[in-house]
């Protein structure tokens, strides 16, 4: 069948009330203009509303990331970052929007990394910069961002990303551990959430699927630093009467 009118049939039961993902008619017109099949390789199923894996990454069902689009809301020449690029197809639906040179994605596994370029070049959103950085650190050299969105769950928003919004600026994220909503996080604070979602939490450098080696990874790391902190001594230890100790060895010496 057309890809064409797979996309049209994915974005009007995206439209439908039993699903009601999509609302705006920029997130409609760009979904159905991304050929989602560049992205993933099962043609057909890439237009089915279900997430895949690839590369230890999650690929998100077209109705969620249509309601992170929603929530975004990017306008015509905002410069936008994505935090955890993918397979690049988010990137591409907001380059439909903003201009693909106005787009810029970032991602801590090199391989996603090397995929969401070769993915976004193939579908025609080559203008998209992709480059490998830790998600918690954004992007500065390119900072104010219009819009941010980070597609990875965080217990707060991060600092940095914060930071690299524009004064009127807008991050979308899951916010949340076990329980997360979906955010929009704007001057600093949480402004609206908008229901529940379910994302894997942001990685931190050691934690990537293409590490080398991943016997303790850097969250571990501090974790194990923290108990050790908290760790008695045996100078600190109640039972050991030090006194007591020190009396017995002068008396030895006298």
């Amino acid at each position: 069948m057309d890809p064409a009118v797979l996309r049209d049939d994915m974005v009007d039961s995206l439209e439908h009330e039993s699903k009601g993902c999509v609302h705006s008619d920029a997130v409609s017109v760009a979904m159905r203009a991304v050929p989602r099949h560049e992205f993933v390789a099962d043609e057909r199923g890439a237009y089915a509303d279900r997430p895949f894996e690839r590369f230890g990454t999650r690929v998100l069902a077209p109705s969620t990331a249509a309601r992170l689009l929603e929530a975004l809301a990017p306008d015509p020449d905002d410069s936008v970052l994505v935090v955890g690029a993918g397979v690049g197809y988010t990137a591409a639906v907001i380059a439909e929007i903003v201009g693909d040179r106005n787009v810029q994605a970032i991602d801590i596994t090199r391989r996603v990394v090397y995929d969401a370029r070769e993915n976004l070049a193939s579908a025609g959103y080559g203008g998209v910069l992709v480059d490998c950085r830790d998600g918690a650190d954004g992007l500065p050299e390119y900072a104010p961002y219009d819009r941010i969105l980070l597609e990875a769950a965080a217990v707060s928003p991060p600092r940095a990303l914060v930071d690299q919004l524009a004064e009127d600026g807008r991050l979308v994220m899951p916010l949340g551990t076990h329980q997360q909503s979906l955010a929009v996080v704007e001057g600093g604070e949480v402004t609206d959430r908008l229901g529940g979602v379910a994302f894997s939490p942001m990685l931190v450098e050691g934690e990537q699927a293409d590490t080398p080696e991943r016997n303790r990874t850097r969250r571990e790391d501090r974790e194990y630093a923290r108990r050790d902190a908290r760790r008695r001594r045996g100078w600190e230890q109640s039972w050991i009467d030090w006194d007591e100790g020190a009396d017995a060895g002068r008396s030895y010496e006298d």
